[in-house]
């Protein structure tokens, strides 16, 4: 113990050098874990998928519609507990059309019962299934746009143009982390029989999701579904919910590897942070470490001093970027993220792991960083240290 207070003690000789590396290293570790925040929220959505639910899409791309009569031979399926479809409507704020949110158009009696993750009160559920211009929609979304249950919403459709009015009759709570809670749910119905729509739109499913009743047996029953179709026109593919937010992750690999390159970067600059601190340290106490040296301290002794000063002000450095980081993120650009960017981060908050890595890497860098200047003065002799002076 006398060991560590004595390399904390030894961190007040340049106070102000020291209080601007530890300021340093913090700003490092901020965006450190500002960075692995990004790409935990970003993956969490396939991590914390539901396991019983399997999603049916056009063999070909997301953009190509299913015929309505497919669900009801999905929903016929031995081992299908449930199945439940949806289209994406494409819907805008008509003065903030900048920020964007999801927009769905479901089955109003089923896509509440499959995705049970989004819970909400069974009124609200009831006065959903009531009214043809009802709307169901994020805690995160109503608290963004003010919107509370019973007010009247106006949005301005892109894939099927017009002025669409709702009205909200319920506000749903994420009970997984996967689940965007900024999404706006109206009924399939309503826009089915909307008269503007093409020929070619009506009666069309974005996609189908099941809830099997055994998850074991999705793989075997995704194949039992893709068959089933495959003499159709529009043929299918189907997989489990993580299968396919995976492969919607995939799209965006070059992002998240960019991601892990400025990551590294980060780290490397800690380090030379922390190796410039010390290195200038030492240089200057030569001749106090000549001086211990003289009175009896042996140069393991010196260099294990030299070693605990690095540690120090690494773990000092990265505990105070960490007391900064969780209060910034998780109540300040999580908050934002979440309410701006649901469907990418549904639950944007800095992860434990994350903390825990950045006090190990402040740990390790500052024993890295020392370890020259510590090796160098094991083989100092103690004449020459008292020679020198600064």
């Amino acid at each position: 113990m006398k060991w560590v207070l004595l390399a904390l003690r030894n961190l007040r000789h340049q106070r102000g050098r020291t209080v601007l590396t530890l300021l340093g290293v913090a700003v490092a570790v901020i965006t450190f874990t500002a960075l692995r925040t990004v790409v935990g929220s970003w993956l969490s959505a396939a991590e914390h998928s539901a396991q019983d639910r399997i999603a049916t899409r056009h063999k070909v791309t997301f953009l190509m519609t299913l015929p309505r009569r497919y669900i009801d031979r999905v929903r016929a399926l031995p081992g299908v507990e449930q199945a439940t479809f949806a289209n994406w409507f494409g819907g805008k704020h008509p003065v903030r059309d900048k920020e964007f949110f999801a927009t769905l158009a479901v089955d109003k009696d089923s896509f509440f019962t499959v995705y049970d993750d989004m819970a909400l009160p069974p009124e609200q559920l009831a006065a959903f299934r009531q009214d043809r211009q009802a709307a169901i929609v994020g805690d995160a979304l109503a608290a963004r746009f003010g919107w509370k249950v019973g007010d009247r919403v106006t949005l301005r459709g892109t894939i099927f143009p017009g002025t669409w009015q709702f009205t909200v009759r319920g506000i749903y709570q994420a009970t997984r982390k996967a689940v965007d809670r900024s999404t706006f749910v109206l009924r399939w119905d309503y826009l089915n029989d909307w008269p503007n729509l093409l020929p070619a739109q009506r009666d069309q499913l974005g996609w189908m999701v099941c809830r099997v009743s055994d998850p074991r047996r999705s793989a075997a029953l995704s194949q039992q579904i893709d068959r089933m179709f495959e003499s159709e026109e529009q043929q299918t593919v189907t997989m489990s919910e993580r299968e396919m937010n995976t492969s919607f992750l995939g799209m965006f690999g070059a992002v998240l590897d960019a991601i892990d390159l400025v990551s590294v970067v980060i780290i490397l600059i800690m380090a030379l942070i922390l190796g410039n601190t010390i290195a200038m340290g030492v240089r200057e106490r030569t001749a106090e470490f000549g001086m211990l040296r003289a009175v009896g301290f042996t140069p393991r002794r010196i260099a294990l001093l030299i070693l605990g000063e690095g540690m120090a002000t690494g773990l000092l450095g990265a505990a105070l970027g960490v007391l900064l980081a969780l209060p910034l993120i998780d109540q300040g650009l999580g908050r934002f993220v979440e309410e701006n960017m649901g469907g990418m981060f549904p639950h944007f908050r800095v992860p434990w792991q994350t903390s825990v890595q950045a006090l190990l890497l402040g740990l390790l860098l500052g024993a890295l960083a020392a370890a020259l200047p510590a090796y160098r003065a094991l083989r100092l002799r103690v004449v020459d240290a008292l020679r020198r002076v600064g």
